[in-house]
């Protein structure tokens, strides 16, 4: 599989998001998936401190094991885990660190991300925290999720001369969710930042299960409740828009999904989650689509950013 960089790490160009892991998938299951990612040539692997109420970190990390060295470990830090950890805090995020290091069974993350803003807390002070563990070599990269574009400035203009910087911004991002395309792409690209997509499938919707007319297949994420409010007609009609496109030009609309997000060359790696092997493999098989610029003005037609 390709690869890309984020600052001084190359990443798979696709990426295994681990909010599952702990939530809908077990352990077994989830060492099912993330062996089954391995095999296929995925080396990026993304979760965060809450998810799965820790348990994504603890799971992961033994799912990995002896296998350390050849795959990248990126976490996050900075949501509610319960009452006394949240934030973003200097003295906390040293904890959080240690926190997970420990459940992942490691003695470094290499992308260690503040996972939302927390306007209680100067960035510097976080940053300077970053920076602390940056030097302790418990953190190679760092970068951040959920901000804005002046946000990203805000963190630019905070970080002294030779203090390690940003390297990426971890946003939504896809076909049916594009105002990152507005001002964070051009932002972090500016500021030579990566970035990367998280949602890139759009909860399922442009997997192509979901179609008009037709009831939500049971058990899928929407037909369930989570983020039902994607099922509206008028996204309904995009994506039957963006699959009579796809199917014309050979292709299957996920393939369309992943390959679209990587024409930018600015997206390291699309994070997709995934429940199953069979979902790996076919995610991992997805960017095999060089899309023209024809194309691109094509997909803008059916999805314009409003």
């Amino acid at each position: 599989m390709d690869t890309r960089r984020i600052g001084s790490l190359d990443v798979s160009v696709v990426g295994l998001g681990c909010n599952n892991f702990g939530r809908r998938l077990d352990e077994s299951a989830t060492k099912n998936v993330v062996d089954a990612a391995i095999d296929a040539g995925i080396t990026f692997f993304d979760t965060a401190d809450m998810y799965g109420g820790t348990k994504s970190e603890e799971f992961l990390g033994r799912a990995i094991g002896r296998r350390r060295s050849d795959v990248i470990i990126a976490t996050k830090f900075g949501w509610k885990v319960d009452d006394e950890r949240q934030g973003a805090r200097p003295e906390y995020v040293l904890r959080a660190c240690e926190d997970s290091l420990k459940r992942l069974g490691t003695d470094h993350i290499d992308l260690y991300q503040l996972h939302k803003p927390d306007p209680s807390v100067p960035i510097a002070d976080t940053l300077g925290a970053l920076a602390t563990l940056v030097e302790q070599g418990k953190a190679r990269e760092i970068g951040c999720s959920n901000f804005s574009a002046d946000q990203l400035r805000e963190a630019e203009a905070a970080t002294p001369e030779g203090a390690p910087k940003f390297a990426s911004v971890q946003n939504e991002y896809s076909l049916l969710h594009r105002e990152a395309g507005r001002t964070v792409l051009t932002e972090a690209s500016a500021l030579g930042m990566a970035f990367l997509p998280f949602f890139p499938l759009a909860n399922g919707m442009l997997t192509g299960k979901y179609r008009k007319g037709q009831a939500a297949p049971p058990g899928s994420r929407i037909s369930t409740g989570w983020h039902a409010e994607m099922l509206t007609d008028e996204n309904l009609d995009k994506v039957e828009n963006l699959i009579a496109f796809a199917e014309s030009h050979g292709h299957t609309i996920l393939e369309l999904a992943f390959s679209w997000l990587l024409s930018r060359p600015i997206v390291s790696s699309v994070i997709a989650g995934a429940t199953s092997p069979e979902q790996i493999r076919m995610n991992a098989a997805a960017p095999n689509w060089i899309l023209t610029e024809a194309d691109l003005e094509e997909v803008s037609r059916i999805v314009p950013l409003d």
